[in-house]
């Protein structure tokens, strides 16, 4: 719900902060983090509680600058300094297993982080040693005057059921397509989305079970794309191709191995290959960030990367506009954002149809789509321009 009236009834004592952010997820508590390190009181809202969003099966693959990031701005150091690193991938295709040594090419690697560990890292470096104001299990957030230089978030307390309001300097929108952040740009016309269908589903599966190989396996094939991503020497996250809107009880253990191999299964759900960009990403007070402001696929491992990315952009330059009175961060974060945004964006998109063109049922994207694969294990220069974008380091 959605308010626009800048005094909105409340039953309790109206607060103030600099900053509200929206969501306990990667970006919203790296935000709050990077503010908390620099003195800056904030306060984070979160719609669950804080062992469901530390517990919420999310994949996780950093790119090496934004495990670098973090580290770099005190976040989650002890976490990241002893991840697992991945240095190569494999693709199988026309009966064949080549490698990619993408850390050879470039110099860079993948930091293993599945977003559960991340997000109780930040959750514990904000709430627990840093003091940072954290309240969860809000609801009926509501969002208020953020075109104005007095907003305000109000929201129902699951302790009192009473509306409390908050006001601030900045509110910052954190809190995924669902989250009433987005819908306050584009329901009052002041954002644009734009939207991209796959046309596929995959199956992500969690299991107790060992990798086949001790790096990310892609495996393209006429019936359909299968990916492995090992995450300890016991447990591997699978994905398989599936119809768009298939349900996860269609796939009984016995389907499933009958496609990989025997294991238990922790995990399985259907994931949506769908993408969008809201343009911009702010308006007045209000700064989306992660997927409040675009979602991409989990073809490329982009969305938990880009969200921090977003994150780095938005602490930073609220901690300049807060601490030296310096607007020029706020006033080029969308642009900036969006730039690496659209680029991800591409890139999920030819990878997508390296992936799925194989089993599309068309000659030729199968034909141009193999023929991709092939050349960048023909060419050097390909190889490396791959590994450079899947690494995102063409983008720092």
């Amino acid at each position: 719900m959605i308010h626009d009236s800048h005094h909105p009834d409340t039953s309790c004592r109206p607060e103030h902060v600099p900053v509200v952010v929206l969501g306990a997820g990667p970006a919203g508590l790296t935000i709050a983090g990077i503010l908390r390190a620099a003195s800056i009181d904030c306060l984070v809202l979160e719609t669950e509680s804080r062992q469901f969003i530390e517990e919420r099966p999310r994949a996780g693959v950093l790119e090496e600058p934004a495990a670098r990031g973090l580290m770099q701005r005190g976040l989650a150091v002890e976490l990241l300094r002893h991840a697992e690193r991945h240095t190569a991938c494999e693709f199988r295709f026309e009966g064949e297993a080549r490698r990619l040594d993408y850390a050879e090419l470039t110099g860079y690697h993948h930091v293993v982080c599945p977003q559960p560990r991340l997000v109780k890292a930040l959750v514990h470096e904000y709430a627990d040693v840093r003091g940072g104001a954290i309240r969860f299990q809000v609801r009926d957030v509501a969002l208020h005057g953020i075109g104005t230089d007095r907003p305000s978030v109000s929201y129902v307390c699951p302790e009192t059921g009473r509306r409390r309001q908050v006001y601030c300097d900045f509110i910052a929108g954190c809190d995924g397509a669902r989250g009433v952040s987005r819908a306050a740009l584009t329901d009052a016309g002041l954002a644009r989305i734009a939207r991209y269908d796959h046309g596929v589903g995959w199956l992500a599966l969690l299991a107790e079970t060992p990798p086949s190989t001790d790096c990310v396996l892609f495996g393209v094939h006429p019936r359909g794309f299968a990916g492995q991503m090992p995450r300890s020497p016991e447990v591997t996250r699978f994905y398989l191709q599936c119809p768009p809107g298939d349900a996860p009880e269609a796939w009984t253990h016995e389907r499933v191995w009958a496609e990989l191999r025997e294991g238990r299964l922790l995990e399985k759900r259907v994931l949506g290959m769908h993408d969008y960009v809201v343009e911009p990403m702010a308006a007045g007070r209000l700064f989306l960030a992660g997927d409040a402001g675009h979602l991409t696929a989990p073809i490329a491992a982009k969305g938990m990367n880009l969200a921090l990315h977003d994150a780095f952009l938005l602490g930073d330059a609220l901690t300049a506009r807060l601490t030296k009175d310096d607007d020029s961060g706020l006033a080029g974060y969308s642009e900036a954002s969006l730039r690496r945004v659209w680029d991800y964006q591409e890139f999920s998109h030819w990878l997508s149809d390296v992936y799925h063109g194989a089993s599309s049922d068309d000659p030729y994207r199968a034909g141009t789509s193999l023929a991709r694969l092939r050349r960048l294990f023909a060419s050097r220069a390909a190889a490396s321009a791959f590994a450079e974008r899947y690494l995102g380091a063409a983008s720092y």
